[in-house]
């Protein structure tokens, strides 16, 4: 059935809602029905309301009856990553500790998305407090990767990515650290968008002035991702970061073409990042693709010294900073990569954090004079493929061994210091049918323009057009 409800995208939802084509009714119940189809093979959506959801999409019809003029997610359904609170809905972080946590407040995104007209249907699954790519935890267990079963879905954000890939709902939201947004992004052939800091505001929070995680849209193509940013996005006065451009100017047409941009493409950050040859294979013959659409693609990548040691400091002190008094009160029940995680946080020194912010300041102006040069920054999301989801992470990449659960995430993370927008869109799949993404990195606050470039790729190759092999709904 190509039109089945749960296979369209957004944007062709919100217009047929506001012609009044379709009722809300009818829309989140589709998506419910293949909530209940799919879901038990995935594990992507872990808290469901359908009664509640159902309530509030009868009100939504009542309303479009009342007035047209409704807001821009007018009756879509969307689930919300299950770090972000719920007012009213469980929030469990992924932790035992919070298995049973009902908010009395929503996060400054769920409550502007719900504004926006938008319908929650429930939770997403994630890691235990964010904390990786891969997506398990000790309450829901491990989402599996919707074009392969017995791989990962990728993570944080990986019940979200899964939920769109496999038609459970037409929007997600994220969040993105070292890759969070982008990494299940690649692994489930749909769209992730890091936006520039302070470009979708956080609250509450206990560092509102953090600039390295940041909140941001999932969907199943860029226009849709433009959409959902377009109704997160916007100043509040509450984090001292946000930038001041409303959200309305990415509710705006992203037709372009590529002609003329100067891209630099590097495989493996300067060296920084080595990727797994499956992953370069998919990737490097859409080089080809953009010389034909008439850019300039030169092998190029600005100076990263410095950004591992960076990162990885600055997160282990917000680790510290959000989870260090679980770490006093609940040793036992964290996991043992977030503890030490937070020990690593303890034992910085002002030193150690002098030198990471000098560093990272380093970094920003030489990222600014690179961007004097390119448009683009393209390189791989992940360096790896999805893989064995029984795994905690890769145990290799391009031959040399993991360490940690961080050291296969590096082509996101490095990213994530530099203070950029990034987007993840499907640039095709290994000859297993395993799905790879292509990072589309832009100068600072160039958001709109990522999209736009995302965009004019994404039509002339069409990868995400490609779903998973699901029962029809």
């Amino acid at each position: 059935m190509p039109d089945a409800l749960h296979q369209l995208d957004a944007l062709d939802l919100a217009a047929r809602l506001r012609r009044r084509d379709i009722s809300a009714r009818e829309v989140v119940q589709a998506h419910l029905d293949r909530i209940e189809q799919v879901n038990p093979a995935f594990n992507a959506l872990v808290t469901l309301d359908p009664e509640g959801a159902l309530a509030a999409a009868a009100r939504a019809d009542e309303r479009l009856v009342r007035d047209a003029a409704v807001p821009p997610l007018h009756g879509l359904p969307i689930a919300f990553k299950d770090t972000h609170l719920t007012r009213g809905m469980r929030t469990t972080h992924g932790s035992p500790l919070y298995a049973d946590h009902v908010p009395d407040e929503d996060d400054l995104l769920v409550e502007r998305l719900q504004r926006a007209g938008a319908i929650r249907l429930g939770k997403t699954n994630v890691p235990e407090f964010a904390a990786g790519s891969h997506t398990f935890n000790p309450v829901f267990g491990i989402t599996r990767n919707p074009y392969d079963t017995t791989r990962s879905a990728g993570g944080s954000s990986g019940g979200a990515a899964a939920a769109l890939a496999s038609g459970m709902q037409p929007l997600a939201d994220g969040s993105d650290m070292g890759g969070s947004l982008r990494n299940p992004a690649s692994f489930c052939n749909v769209v992730g968008l890091r936006p520039t800091p302070g470009r979708v505001p956080r609250h509450p929070g206990r560092d509102l002035w953090d600039t390295l995680s940041v909140p941001g849209p999932m969907g199943r193509t860029v226009a849709d991702t433009a959409l959902l940013l377009s109704a997160m996005a916007g100043p509040d006065p509450r984090c001292p970061v946000s930038l001041e451009t409303p959200g309305e100017a990415f509710r705006t047409p992203l037709d372009g073409e590529l002609r003329g941009l100067r891209i630099a493409w590097t495989p493996d950050l300067a060296g920084h990042a080595p990727a797994d040859a499956d992953v370069l294979a998919v990737l490097e013959p859409q080089l080809r693709i953009l010389e034909e659409l008439g850019c300039r693609v030169d092998t190029a990548c600005p100076d990263l010294t410095g950004a591992d040691t960076t990162f990885r400091r600055l997160r282990a002190h917000s680790f510290d900073l959000a989870l260090g008094d679980l770490l006093d009160s609940d040793r036992q029940a964290l996991k043992p990569s977030i503890v030490e995680n937070i020990e690593q946080g303890r034992r910085l020194t002002v030193a150690d954090l002098n030198i990471a912010t000098a560093t990272r300041s380093r970094l920003h102006l030489g990222m600014l004079d690179f961007f004097s040069r390119y448009d683009l920054l393209l390189a791989p999301v992940s360096q790896v493929t999805p893989f064995d989801a029984e795994l905690e992470y890769p145990r290799e990449v391009a031959g040399r061994p993991t360490h940690s659960y961080l050291d296969w995430m590096r082509s996101a993370y490095l990213i994530s210091v530099l203070g950029v927008p990034a987007l993840s869109v499907p640039a095709g799949f290994t000859p297993g049918g395993l799905p790879v993404g292509l990072q589309f990195i832009g100068p600072p606050r160039a958001d709109l323009a990522v999209l736009r470039a995302g965009h004019a790729y994404e039509s002339a190759t069409r990868h995400g057009r490609r779903r998973p092999e699901l029962p029809a709904g």
